[in-house]
């Protein structure tokens, strides 16, 4: 039966200001966790059962790992992608391919221009149309695709729910994100099946993936990101600039208003938007780091933080207002 419990209890995260008023109001769910697991910060109902979309690729890509997958560090971080279909997003996402013995013409995920709007103009200019390379998850598949093969498993029908790699993710996410993890199941934008989750569940997987011993699956996928944050989204993204802003840190970014992230003690944060909209992220995202520790973490960038957080609204092409996050005021 399909419900709408995603709105019960759901307060404000952000607000939009045009000029002396609030014009808009995003509500939604979110949680900031310490380092020890525990809920500091709670809004909304984080227990909410949600579709964590793209934000659980992290997630999906230790599975990958955990069934014998073995790429290089920025293969790895494409691989737990939603990239901007740049030139050299498209080159890794080959070179994933060709280390397997695989192409492009293996790849099931839904064709797409690219997401950066500059490379989506230029690659129609150049006479191209939507495509499974430039598609945003096409690292995320290419990986899957070389996991097939390192384990075994065939690669036709790899998108298909009982093929063994998606229910290895599917019991990876039951693992990282706790009983919660994994108890419904869909098909994502891509095409690959897409397991749910609540906030609070998803929050943990990623402190999971930061506090993880060296070398494990785990940690793997947290260093891939935070060390080339600009693989993991491109270098306009938000996912990336938070990543560059405080060392360590991993974040993920997925469609329809969801968030995850962690720091590298393993304090960490996840929200869903409401109404699915993408301009109110920005500042709730770095409202929730701040609200986790980023300014304490060693060579955190606060002003970058404060630059990112800024989305302003414009009146005949000029600021006249902002988007701000609202939660966690009295403790920011």
């Amino acid at each position: 039966m399909v419900t709408a419990a995603v709105a019960r209890g759901a307060a404000p995260l952000a607000e939009v200001v045009r000029g002396d008023l609030v014009e808009s109001v995003h509500l939604g769910h979110l949680v900031v966790l310490d380092a020890a697991g525990d809920v500091v910060v709670s809004v909304g109902d984080p227990a909410t059962t949600i579709w964590p979309r793209s934000s659980l690729k992290p997630v999906q890509a230790v599975a990958m790992l955990r069934a014998g997958l073995d790429l290089p560090s920025e293969h790895l971080a494409l691989a737990a992608a939603s990239h901007d279909g740049t030139a050299r997003h498209v080159e890794v996402a080959r070179a994933i391919l060709a280390g397997a013995g695989l192409t492009p013409d293996d790849l099931a995920n839904t064709p797409d221009l690219p997401l950066d709007p500059a490379t989506a103009a230029g690659w129609q200019v150049a006479g191209h149309g939507p495509d499974r390379l430039t598609q945003n998850c096409s690292g995320k598949h290419a990986a899957m695709l070389a996991t097939c093969v390192a384990a075994g498993w065939p690669t036709d029908g790899y998108l298909a729910l009982d093929h063994p790699l998606q229910q290895a993710v599917r019991a990876a996410v039951a693992e990282l994100c706790g009983p919660d993890g994994a108890v419904h199941a869909t098909v994502d934008g891509c095409g690959a099946p897409l397991f749910s989750t609540t906030l609070v569940g998803l929050a943990r997987g990623f402190s999971r993936l930061v506090t993880a011993p060296a070398g494990s699956p785990e940690a793997r996928v947290a260093a891939a990101m935070s060390g080339h944050p600009a693989l993991v989204g491109g270098e306009h993204r938000d996912a990336t600039a938070a990543m560059r802003a405080v060392p360590g840190a991993v974040a993920k970014d997925g469609a329809d208003g969801v968030y995850a992230a962690a720091l590298p003690g393993g304090a960490a944060i996840a929200f869903k938007v409401l109404d699915g909209a993408g301009r109110p992220r920005p500042a709730v995202l770095v409202r929730a780091l701040l609200l986790a520790g980023a300014a304490a973490v060693p060579g955190a960038d606060v002003d970058a933080l404060d630059a990112l957080a800024r989305t302003p609204v414009l009146g005949g092409g000029q600021p006249v207002g902002e988007v701000r996050a609202v939660v966690g005021q009295e403790q920011a």
